[in-house]
């Protein structure tokens, strides 16, 4: 008797972080005045403000093995492996007016935020 092996299935994953083109658009910039041994750009929630996680993005130098990896048009971008459950389902954006330049973030996991807009909490 002989049995039928079913092969895997394999499926792409979506990003814990979509990145609209004003956030592409705005790591390509980065990268393209990133110093020499910069490889991606990397957001993460260091614990910080009045609410408690923070948004952060840095210059990455080296990849860590639990880090997220997003490819974009202007360069990779990573998610923190600490942060990504903060993070799921977040829309990045990077907003310019005549006052204030600065990336934003749409998170559903967000239950609050501080007054000042330093920091969340989930």
């Amino acid at each position: 008797m002989s049995e039928t092996i079913t092969p895997t299935k394999t499926r792409k994953v979506p990003a814990a972080v979509t990145l609209t083109q004003g956030a592409e658009a705005r790591i390509a910039h980065l990268m393209a005045q990133a110093p020499e041994d910069a490889i991606g750009v990397k957001l993460s929630t260091p614990r910080r403000g009045c609410s408690g996680l923070a948004y952060s993005v840095d210059y990455v130098t080296e990849e860590v093995g639990f880090d997220e990896k997003i490819e974009t048009p202007g360069g990779t971008f990573y998610i923190d492996g600490a942060s990504v459950l903060y993070l799921i389902g977040s829309i990045m954006d990077w907003v310019e007016d005549d006052f204030t330049a600065g990336f934003t973030f749409e998170n559903p996991n967000a239950k609050g935020a501080c007054g000042c807009g330093e920091s969340f909490m989930v």
